[in-house]
């Protein structure tokens, strides 16, 4: 009895699987910027053209996930924040008080 034989994993699997990941956020939106600019002018090379959507898939898919964890971060963050009442007279005499320290430390 022979063993199964084993399938490949599609083009675009092993090639989603194989994307370079960029730097940071910055480097990915250049490089989005950069695609859009050689997809998007009248000189496009077709044999490129499906590498290049892929590519630019990639890094959407990426920038995305880091737009959402910082997003979750900074949510942590904000809900970690003591519950700060600006309708409370103490609030507003605590602002009064170092504003009179600043003036002192002015002379």
């Amino acid at each position: 009895m022979n063993p199964p034989k084993k399938t490949a994993p599609s083009k675009a699997a092993s090639s989603s699987n194989s994307q370079t990941e960029p730097k940071g956020y910055a480097e990915a939106l250049r490089e989005l910027e950069k695609i859009l600019g050689e997809i998007d002018g009248p000189a496009v090379d077709v044999d490129v053209l499906a590498s290049k959507v892929e590519r630019a898939s990639y890094l959407v898919t990426w920038c995305n996930e880091r737009i959402t964890s910082a997003q979750l971060a900074i949510d942590e963050v904000v809900a970690s924040l003591p519950d700060i009442d600006v309708d409370d007279d103490d609030f507003d005499e605590d602002f009064e008080d170092d504003d009179e320290d600043d003036d002192e430390d002015d002379e």
